[in-house]
């Protein structure tokens, strides 16, 4: 049972199950760390003197790597990846590479682990140790079976039995040199005495190939047993005969590629004539290797998230009790304050999306931050700590926050990151060959740059951030009348200290760059980051305070410069929290969304063939899409945003390739090819968001391509024949930062069953403070909740357990139905 292929989300199948069924969403967050004591799995390499890298695959498609570091046989990659799953997938793996002086990838090592077994390591860090990578276990995809068992008459009149087994598809076969593979399948009867082989014909440029061929095997003893002269499927002979399927890809001249097999014993017909089954295709001989060296270990942080979404009228009664937090008095009582409460260990972001999504973030933040700032002695500690408000304030900023950054501080990061200058001025950490002045004045210069970016970008400040600020400063001007600075200080801590300055410090977390910067880089980042803080924070302080700051400011920086710094700080804080209700202009800058290396089909080209794709670096900004020969080039072709129809993705049998998607043009759509799945996912959400709005959309587009005058999905002969599939339709989720409400409520839902018995403990010390008259008899555990009003408090927690309850109930009746049958896609 553990071959067959365990029940999976399948497009092919989800026409022909209920309109009703729960959708299944799956994300992953991966912390590749470090590795330690990298040895060769090949004797005659010396790690010592090659780089190494790190990248991660579902299966055997590459979708991320690390950045390569310099010679070390413990190197530290320190990257994150978070990307959503696109496909089923049966392993998550992490290779080690070694890049020579030869520069070829020689692999290290590989850590793999199994779909059903992500939930042991999800969250936590663990040392994996590496296995070597074997070609006959590096395997991916499914075979769809069928054996039938029958009596035949043989020519000398006796009755025998003919086993006949159908290789009828295969689908998920891995890419080989990226490219679709050509294969065929051989089949084996196999016995203690016996191994006949058939082979079916070799199927061209196809990860899913349609084989649809029958063998026929007579299942009889071998010509040494002399008891009987015909075999029987009653008799116990049959525990040892199998049927073995094995997948190769056609080398044409080069060796035969290994793609996976799989083995079905021949008993599994003892109470059926007939079966038929998916199987999952597996390593040669399970996998099994003999005992190796030590490769060395890989040190990961993988967190999976599985949300299994229900339609969306089951979440209205959640979403209701949410969404109407803000007007609930006193805030406390409210069911998105008690998330908050009983989530302290854990983020809140479910919840902050939803707000926002709904415009309702903004009058519950000033609830909450008002309510803190109730209970805030000192103005210099305001929102200091990590708060309920200020974790939903740092989730807001990230959410539609991001093109802002990217708008303000990409392009002086990248020259940052690129020009790699020394800016050490710590005399105990220079190198050998440092000038500590010259350090200081490129520390000055970038961190003016860095400063003047972030000073001048109010128009470029999202709305709900502005709104935000807004409230903050005007509450903290009721809560400190007296200190006429606080007002500021409220804002700069949170724009400053918690958006800008982590932005600068780990660029890589915010997509500002392509990986984790390298120690030297990293430590100019730091020292950026800081001087940032400081002078940040100058334009809050009163003149007496101010004098005293500017003494700790970093050397390269004067008196006379702090002071001009303060005065940008002021005004920048005043821009963004302003009364002056205004739309964000960041539209009016040219802002690159995604770019990098895909395949592009020429224009034009009516045959298949390898040269009509080229290697083309691919730009997505929000003003138009580009391709150039490569990165820095000038551009081959420029097309505006607002000519983009549509983009939709494209069958694999158009042009025999993965991952390819189109763009939608008023002449001719424009075929890409992306590196990997998840790639060719991040392609079309950014290039559907930016046209989104445009006029003339598509409503129907075609699915394939079309070639020798006729389009191959619906055999149409007029090229300019409408589309025979819908357009993908843009929700109102889409259209409003891509928020999936239903999805977010369920991971609210998921959050509060996770926490239920810190709910139930709320609960009673609520009836505990409402019948003891006062908090004084409250026990101590029940301190870590806020609870201004017990009964207010008591009401909402009995309503977010009846909604609690019957979603519950939902996903129960849900499981029962998707019950997968054995074998099944």
């Amino acid at each position: 049972a553990d071959i067959l292929l365990p029940p999976i989300a399948s497009s092919q199948e989800v026409s022909t199950i209920p309109a009703n069924m729960t959708e299944q969403q799956e994300v992953f967050n991966c912390l590749a760390g470090d590795a330690k004591n990298l040895a060769s799995c090949s004797g005659s390499t010396r790690l010592r003197d090659a780089c190494t890298f790190c990248t991660i695959s579902l299966d055997q498609e590459e979708v991320y790597r690390t950045k390569v570091l310099e010679k070390s046989l413990s190197p530290f990659y320190g990257e994150d990846f978070y990307f959503e799953i696109p496909r089923p997938f049966q392993y998550l793996s992490f290779y080690v590479y070694a890049k020579t002086v030869f520069q070829r990838d020689l692999p290290i090592g590989k850590v793999s682990i199994r779909k059903e077994d992500l939930s042991q390591y999800s969250g936590k860090e663990h040392w994996h140790s590496l296995q070597p990578v074997d070609a006959n276990s590096e395997v991916q995809g499914k075979v769809h079976l069928e054996m039938r068992l029958n009596e035949v008459i043989t020519e000398n009149g006796s009755m025998c039995q003919q086993l006949l087994v159908q290789i009828i598809e295969c689908q998920g076969l891995p890419l080989v040199n990226g490219q679709s593979c050509d294969p065929y399948a051989t089949v084996s009867l196999v016995g203690p005495a016996r191994s006949d082989q058939k082979k079916t014909k070799v199927k061209k440029k196809t990860s899913d190939p349609q084989f649809g061929e029958t063998f026929h095997f007579e299942v009889t003893r071998s010509s040494s047993y002399t008891k009987k002269s015909q075999f029987q499927v009653e008799d116990e002979d049959i525990e040892k005969l199998e049927i073995k399927v094995d997948l190769w890809n056609n080398g044409n001249l080069a060796q035969d590629v290994f793609l996976g097999e799989t083995r079905v014993p021949v008993k599994i017909l003892r109470n059926d004539t007939c079966h038929r089954a998916w199987y999952l295709l597996q390593p040669k001989g399970n996998g099994k290797t003999s005992k190796v060296d030590e490769l060395g270990s890989l040190r990961l942080k993988v967190t999976y998230t599985e949300d299994n979404v229900l339609p969306s009228d089951y979440y209205t009664p959640l979403r209701t009790l949410l969404l109407k937090s803000p007007e609930v008095k006193p805030i406390s009582a409210s069911a998105a304050h008690i998330l908050g409460d009983i989530c302290r260990e854990r983020y809140v972001l479910p919840m902050v999306r939803l707000l926002l999504h709904h415009n309702c973030l903004v009058p519950f933040v000033s609830a909450v931050a008002a309510m803190e700032l109730d209970h805030t002695q000192e103005a210099n500690t305001i929102f200091r700590g990590n708060s309920l408000a200020t974790r939903c304030i740092d989730d807001m900023m990230k959410i539609v926050g991001r093109s802002y950054l990217t708008i303000t501080l990409k392009p002086v990061l990248d020259e940052i990151c690129e020009s790699n200058k020394s800016c050490e001025i710590d005399p105990m950490k220079l190198k050998e060959g440092d000038n500590v002045e010259a350090n200081k004045e490129n520390l000055q210069l970038y961190v003016q740059k860095v400063f003047s970016s972030i000073t001048q970008s109010s128009a470029s400040c999202p709305p709900v951030m502005c709104d935000v600020f807004r409230s903050l400063r005007q509450m903290a001007s009721r809560r400190f009348p007296d200190d006429p600075q606080v007002q500021y200080s409220a804002v700069s801590s949170f724009v400053f200290l918690r958006f800008f300055a982590v932005a600068v410090l780990s660029p890589h977390i915010f997509q500002l760059r392509p990986h984790h910067p390298d120690t030297d880089v990293t430590r100019t980042l730091t020292l950026i980051s800081k001087t940032i803080q400081t002078l940040g924070s100058l334009g809050s302080l009163s003149r007496n305070k101010l004098v005293s700051s500017i003494r700790v400011v970093p050397r390269p920086f004067c008196c006379v410069r702090c002071v001009t710094h303060v005065h940008s700080s002021l005004q920048f804080l005043n821009e963004i929290s302003s009364n002056v209700s205004k739309e964000s202009s960041g539209i009016e800058d040219s802002v690159v969304l995604k770019e990098g290396e895909v395949q592009k089909r020429a224009q034009g080209r009516k045959r298949i063939g390898k040269k009509n794709f080229n290697k083309r670096w691919l730009c997505v900004t929000n003003r138009q899409l580009s391709y150039h020969k490569q990165r820095g080039k000038e551009p081959l072709n420029v097309i505006p945003v607002e000519h983009i129809l549509g983009v939709e993705k494209l069958d694999e049998s158009a042009f025999n390739r993965k991952n390819m998607f189109q763009v939608i043009l008023p002449e001719k759509p424009l075929y890409i090819q992306a590196s990997n799945c998840v790639e060719a996912r991040e392609w079309v959400e950014v290039i559907s968001q930016v046209s989104r709005c445009n006029e003339g959309r598509r409503s129907h587009f075609h699915p394939s391509a079309y070639l020798s005058s006729a389009w191959l999905c619906c055999k149409a002969t007029c090229e300019d024949q409408p589309g025979c599939k819908p357009c993908t339709m843009l929700t109102l989720a889409n259209l409003q930062l891509d928020i999936d409400c239903d999805r977010e409520t369920e991971r609210i839902f998921s959050l509060f069953s996770a926490n239920i018995s810190k709910l139930q403990k709320m609960e009673d010390a609520c009836a505990s403070i409402a019948v003891y008259q006062g908090p004084q008899k409250e026990q101590e555990e029940y301190s870590l909740f806020t609870i201004q009003d017990p009964k207010e408090t008591f009401q909402t927690i009995q309503q977010i357990r009846i909604v609690l309850e019957d979603l519950q109930n939902q996903h129960e009746a849900f499981k029962s139905v998707l019950t997968a049958k054995y074998g099944s896609q």
